[in-house]
């Protein structure tokens, strides 16, 4: 058992958001916590993590056991990350006690160079060089570079400060900083928001092989069903657990609901029977006793609850009064840049295109390629060159990924009424009902609000604003699948213009007739759903490594015909191959040495010994040296 909750129950005003929870997490589980935008997923992660405490309730005594020395690694929402750090920065604190170890190690041998060391501290720097030995932390700095260049950075990016990258760069980053920490119990929330196609593949692959527990809040169907082995519902503030993947869960959770209501029919069937007998039986001489008996039948029986019907779904419909010309946009010579003064930097340059009304354009591309950037430079509050013309009587409905444009101290209601002061109150509460934004939660600040209420808020607004063009920034994130499908039918029946950023799959295939790939610095415009762009994108791929295996074949014939042409180049190839296998046993030989120092520097009788330590110390540093030279010149002569 890795961690254990019981008794778990947490209050938000008035409002029951989590009911007497229990749950076990054991290593190697694979759990998918799923449930409704604002059921209490995210509240239930951060009390896991003692970042919020649960409330007492009743007789529910909350407790939560964890396994001695337990490490958990959380991946919030908003990535939790210090944005005036250098990548390098965030990624070495990963090693925080490692490097700590090694400080006092340092700090120790000076000592043992003066001869003032303690046998209490030799014994400590005995036990420190064991354990920076056995957590590999002679290789932080390789393991740094292999996570970031696996997850899509070059070394340009090492000194670049967080607070510069876009919001899926940022998931990325704080990813990779919690596998190179290798956490006990990896706890993702929304992991998939704003990654790009290629980093959620290499994710899915990378958790399959994942040694400790997983725990994933996560909307995309995708995801879950490559992953997990149970699924967790929270509904009306009660856990349910289900096993197998997601696709199972929708299955087993169907049979249970229909199960129950099965029970509870004959049930409620079997207490209107008991109540209606006692009702005409109770006043009778002759029957009371028997009806007594009956109610205190009615008494002992336990109720089964009635089942969850269902929520009301959102209602999301986008319409315009004013229809604009056919030659909607037109866009020339525009240049896509990121940051300002000396870290300003240039993404794209002269890109052109067109846009017709009617068109719906789905915007795809790697991470940090501009994607983001140009909506804004569509909407002209970014500075660009070249031009971007719409045409007259062209009307745009915005959605901001990350929800900038909301007060954060703001209530719901106020944030559309100050925006729409015409509404009434009733009008107001009436087109947050439409959202599924009802009771309590209209008055609580858009701050405090989940990412999917605070973009259900933005679907309202994106309603009232009447736009016949719409552009939209990775609209279905933070989404629940209901929500998800609602608004993937209402882009469909938009018959305006739409021009949408996006990383999920079935919002592309469903409304993009058209797309724009924005990749090094070009945009590359593909007529087609986007199961056709991936046809295409395979078909292109396997012909390009047919082509390499082709040309790979041809070289090494051409290699084998000219390779031993003359005694020289026989001589030559001889004497590399001599060379290659010397520095091979060079290099087995020094690693044997390194291995022998390392047994001898944990043993007691070397650590009283202050000359022999400080030699075999200065020794070892001497064998990575020689090692790193001879790697340099073994990859020069295989080169």
């Amino acid at each position: 058992m890795l961690i254990s909750c019981t008794g778990i129950n947490k209050f938000y005003a008035s409002n029951h958001v989590l009911r007497s929870i229990s749950l076990t997490v054991e290593n190697q589980d694979r759990i998918g916590l799923v449930g409704d935008n604002g059921c209490g997923k995210s509240t239930f992660l951060r009390i896991l993590t003692e970042q919020e405490l649960p409330d007492a309730f009743e007789h529910d005594e909350p407790a939560i056991a964890k396994a001695p020395h337990l490490r958990i690694g959380y991946l919030a929402q908003n990535a939790g990350l210090d944005g005036s750090k250098t990548v390098q920065e965030e990624m070495t604190d990963a090693f925080a006690p490692l490097l700590a170890a090694k400080e006092t190690m340092r700090q120790l041998e000076e000592k043992m160079i003066g001869g003032s060391l303690t046998p209490d501290e030799t014994d400590e720097y005995s036990r420190l060089a064991a354990y920076f030995e056995a957590n590999d932390g002679y290789t932080t700095d390789v393991r740094i570079r292999t996570v970031l260049f696996g997850m899509g950075f070059s070394a340009a990016d090492f000194n670049r400060t967080v607070s510069g990258f876009s919001g899926g760069e940022k998931t990325r980053l704080a990813l990779c900083k919690l596998l190179l920490e290798q956490p006990d119990l990896l706890i993702l929330d929304e992991p998939t928001n704003h990654l790009d196609f290629q980093t959620v593949g290499w994710l899915e692959e990378y958790l399959k092989g994942w040694r400790g527990a997983l725990l994933i809040v996560s909307h995309d169907r995708f995801f879950l069903d490559r992953l997990c082995t149970s699924v967790c519902e929270l509904e009306r503030g009660v856990l349910t657990r289900y096993k197998g993947n997601y696709t199972a869960f929708t299955v087993l959770r169907a049979e249970a609901r229909e199960r129950q209501q099965k029970e509870y029919e004959a049930q409620q069937k079997e207490i209107a029977k008991l109540e209606d007998y006692v009702a005409r039986n109770k006043v009778r001489a002759s029957t009371a006793k028997a009806a007594k008996s009956r109610e205190k039948q009615l008494e002992k029986i336990e109720r089964i609850e009635r089942p969850y019907a269902a929520a009301k779904t959102a209602k999301l419909q986008f319409t315009y009064s004013l229809t604009p010309p056919v030659d909607l946009l037109e866009v020339k010579n525009i240049d896509l840049t990121v940051g300002s003064g000396s870290s300003r930097k240039t993404l794209s340059e002269n890109l052109s295109f067109t846009v017709r009304r009617g068109d719906k354009i789905g915007i795809i591309g790697e991470n940090g390629a501009g994607k983001s950037t140009l909506l804004k430079v569509l909407r002209n509050i970014l500075p660009h060159k070249g031009v971007v013309r719409w045409a007259a009587g062209t009307r745009l409905g915005c959605f901001e990924q990350e929800s900038e444009s909301l007060n954060p101290y703001a209530t719901v209601f106020d944030e559309l009424h100050s925006r729409y002061p015409a509404l009434s109150d009733f009008e107001v509460r009436s087109l947050l009902g439409q959202v599924r934004l009802t009771g309590e939660n209209v008055f609580k600040e858009t701050g405090v609000i989940s990412g999917g209420e605070r973009a259900k808020l933005c679907f309202a607004i994106l309603m009232m604003e009447h736009g016949n063009v719409l552009l939209l920034d990775e609209p279905t994130n933070h989404l629940d699948l209901a929500t998800k499908e609602i608004l993937e039918q209402a882009l469909c029946d938009f018959d305006g213009t739409i021009l949408f950023v996006s990383h999920d799959r079935y919002l592309l295939e469903r409304v993009a007739d058209s797309l724009m790939i924005l990749e090094n610095g070009t945009l590359e415009r593909f007529q087609g759903r986007f199961s056709a762009y991936q046809e295409q994108i395979r078909r292109k791929t396997e012909s390009e490594q047919a082509a390499a295996a082709e040309e790979k074949q041809r070289k090494q014939e051409e290699i084998r015909k000219n390779n031993y042409r003359s005694k020289e180049q026989r001589s030559q190839d001889a004497k590399r191959r001599a060379e290659q296998k010397r520095i091979e046993q060079e290099i087995d030989s020094l690693q044997a040495e390194q291995n022998a120092i390392q047994e001898s520097l944990c043993d007691p009788e070397t650590a009283g010994d202050y000359e022999k330590m400080h030699t075999l110390c200065g020794r070892l540093e001497e064998i990575r040296s020689r090692q790193d030279a001879l790697l340099d010149e073994l990859i020069l002569l295989e080169e």
